[in-house]
């Protein structure tokens, strides 16, 4: 599928382990998804549009770089918030706006309860942030908001997807590219992904019953 990358690096595949496993400690399930959220981050970004700058080196001037874009982090409440810093560590010039999705238990359907988004101010290219790609009914709210505002250009970035979720952003939004690090079996009953990490949002902030 074209606007799926799967970050395939061996240093993913060790991280991987770690937000898999039930006994990871909190402190070292959030450390792993900040690592994750890099590698995963570095793919996204590797085309960015440039605009040429001039340098005064130490030495010397010479010809450089800056980007040439609006870009928009967009963490999905509150599992994305997770993921915030390890990509503002690397666009440190990124905007951060704040989307609120949660899932309906029976319906298993999002619930859109809070947007943090300028009025008539959108940016050109919005990075979506969840870890978890599951139905991929919040990442498609998400899509239609940021498309509502004005957005250009939208990349949605996870840490696990399930095929069921990819399958419904592209069928929606064919156009939206998709960044994770794997595309796992699939949905359970429950709609939870498997073999999946659980509830990353729980793991994350340490809330789990």
């Amino acid at each position: 599928m074209k606007q799926l990358f799967q970050v395939d690096h061996a240093l993913a595949k060790c991280q991987l382990s770690i937000v898999r496993d039930h006994n990871t400690e909190p402190h070292r399930f959030r450390a792993a998804i900040r690592r994750l959220t890099t590698l995963v981050a570095a793919e996204a970004t590797r085309g960015l549009a440039l605009r040429s700058i001039e340098v005064d080196t130490p030495i010397t001037r010479c010809p450089g770089h800056t980007l040439a874009q609006r870009i928009g982090l967009v963490p999905i409440l509150r599992a994305g918030l997770g993921m915030v810093e390890p990509v503002l560590d690397l666009i440190p010039e990124a905007e951060v706006w704040h989307l609120g999705l949660y899932r309906d238990e029976h319906t298993a359907e999002p619930v859109h309860y809070y947007s943090k988004l300028k009025p008539d101010s959108p940016v050109q290219l919005a990075f979506i942030l969840d870890p978890m790609l599951a139905t991929g009914g919040s990442a498609a709210l998400a899509c239609q908001t940021l498309k509502t505002w004005g957005a250009e250009q939208i990349k949605i970035l996870s840490v696990i997807a399930a095929p069921e979720g990819v399958a419904r952003v592209h069928q929606e939004y064919p156009e939206v590219h998709i960044f994770t690090c794997i595309v796992d079996q699939g949905l359970n009953a429950n709609k939870f992904i498997v073999p999946g990490l659980g509830d990353a949002g729980d793991r994350i902030f340490n809330t789990l019953s």
